[in-house]
């Protein structure tokens, strides 16, 4: 199953200190692949973007979610958007924020588990203080669809 992900409202871009300390800090977010932060962004782009397979079973007539990106225990699987500082090839990660497969829509994991399309998550990647979204990430702060 293809999983993409569409961060939008960075935090490094906005105006005020905490902004300007995700600057200084060279901040980026990047998506978790078991232990290592990977296809990192800065805090100062645009936007970001990730795609990447997860694997999908049935298992006693429920749909599992598994590979090197998915974390957890079976039934409460997510995926992790990590923050950190980087300094040359080092990262140091101080936040992530969690994307809950339970949270999608039943019907619309099946169908993204039988490859009727691309299962997207769509965030704002900004808290209501201003700093890098952590935590579990719930709707409607996401929205999940298929495309």
């Amino acid at each position: 199953m293809l999983v993409r992900i569409i961060g939008t409202d960075l935090p490094g871009r906005g105006p005020g200190p905490e902004a300007g300390r995700l600057r200084l800090g060279n901040v980026h977010v990047g998506v978790q692949r078991k232990a290592e932060v990977v296809s990192r962004v800065p805090a100062t782009a645009d936007g970001a973007r990730w795609e990447f397979e997860v694997t999908s079973r049935e298992v006693d007539g429920l749909l599992d979610v598994g590979g090197p990106w998915v974390h957890g225990r079976p039934g409460a699987r997510f995926l992790y958007l990590s923050w950190g500082s980087v300094d040359g090839e080092a990262f140091a990660m101080f936040r992530r924020a969690k994307l809950l497969f339970g949270d999608i829509p039943t019907a619309l994991l099946r169908q993204a588990h039988e490859g009727a399309g691309v299962l997207v998550a769509s965030l704002g990647l900004t808290d209501q203080d201003g700093g890098p979204i952590s935590a579990r990430v719930r709707p409607p702060a996401v929205t999940w669809t298929l495309r």
